[in-house]
């Protein structure tokens, strides 16, 4: 009988310990990572958009959103998202020339994540475009 209690006892503490309550972030984009692709230099404004609903049932305080370095600004929304209601964190990198590879640290009251911390990542090339040279004579034929 006393193995019985334990074992239902046990049950309910663990089922409650899975069952959390409060505000969960959830973002939209796969693997928390936006990918530029190849993009030029003079045809993008680097801005792009995390989009997130908080699936919890308390509202969602975003503390601070911080990248890892000053070519990325990311902006956070000023006020709670409160369950089931959705919002956006801006980011903007600078589109200097060459590989993207940068993180997001977003900092919340969520439940969900391990520390109230969720990391998001930017990955893409940013390419320039070749000058033209109208005044260059073009090579014709596989001997030139």
């Amino acid at each position: 009988m006393k193995r019985i209690l334990f074992f239902a006892v046990f049950s309910f503490i663990s089922l409650t310990a899975f069952a959390q309550k409060g505000p969960k972030i959830e973002f939209k984009a796969k693997d928390n990572t936006i990918d530029y692709g190849k993009v030029y230099k003079d045809n993008d404004n680097g801005v792009r958009i995390f989009e997130f609903t908080n699936t919890g049932d308390a509202p969602l305080i975003i503390t601070n959103v911080q990248s890892t370095c000053g070519c990325t600004v990311p902006s956070k929304p000023k006020e709670p998202i409160m369950p089931g209601k959705s919002d956006k964190i801006e980011v903007k990198y600078n589109m200097a020339t060459g590989p993207i590879r940068k993180s997001i640290t977003v900092e919340t009251n969520a439940v969900n994540a391990d520390g109230g911390k969720v990391h998001l990542k930017i990955k893409g090339e940013v390419l320039e475009r070749p000058e033209v040279n109208l005044m260059e004579k073009k090579k014709v034929g596989p001997m030139q």
